[in-house]
């Protein structure tokens, strides 16, 4: 018998979606303190990184319970992900919660957030983002690369995109409509936020 702390993370998950809890207890103390001092590095609270870091596990364990973990070799990347997700959406939500009640008589109508300069925190998301549509259009296929690079970073209209691709405008549009569906759907299936 396979002495269950000497196995890989992959077998551990497999194990673990079995219904061996043990399997979970591995991983979590194989990984807890990586993905915590990952947390507290960019929320810079004790307290919000224990938050995250118990959302980050519960999400793991719903995932692997309903049979949505993909085994791809990188459980630790993919755990740090679903952190990095759960921090973006602590951040989200704050934003969002920072808002003034107009019974409050001394609100200074200048201090608001789109007067103010970009926080940390809107800068890793924004980041973050930018780096998720880069790696999103990367695994799109050819044809439809093509256009939405054509389109959005070289801000080519869509007859011009036709006449380069020697395609119809019907054609180009058609690609481009795709490409967006297929991102947003990538998006979706790999938990992939692209708003701020």
């Amino acid at each position: 018998m396979v002495n269950i702390m000497c196995m890989p993370d992959e077998q551990l998950v497999a194990a673990y979606a079995q219904g061996n809890n043990e399997a979970f207890d591995v991983l979590l103390r194989r990984h807890q303190d990586r993905v915590f001092n990952y947390i507290l590095k960019i929320v810079k609270n004790e307290d919000v990184a224990n938050d995250v870091f118990q959302e980050t596990f519960v999400k793991a364990i719903m995932t692997i319970k309903q049979g949505r973990y993909t085994e791809n070799g990188k459980f630790p990347a993919w755990i740090t992900r679903i952190a990095h997700n759960l921090i973006i959406d602590f951040y989200r939500q704050e934003k969002s919660e920072n808002l003034q009640s107009c019974d409050v008589e001394e609100v200074d109508i200048l201090n608001k957030k789109e007067l103010s300069q970009e926080t940390i925190e809107d800068t890793i998301i924004t980041d973050q983002i930018h780096q998720d549509v880069k790696h999103l259009v990367t695994v799109l296929p050819e044809s439809q690369k093509e256009v939405l690079l054509m389109r959005y970073y070289r801000n080519m209209s869509f007859k011009e995109i036709a006449d380069a691709t020697g395609v119809s405008i019907n054609t180009a549009l058609g690609r481009m409509r795709y490409a967006i569906l297929n991102m947003r759907r990538i998006a979706q299936e790999k938990d992939i936020v692209l708003t701020l």
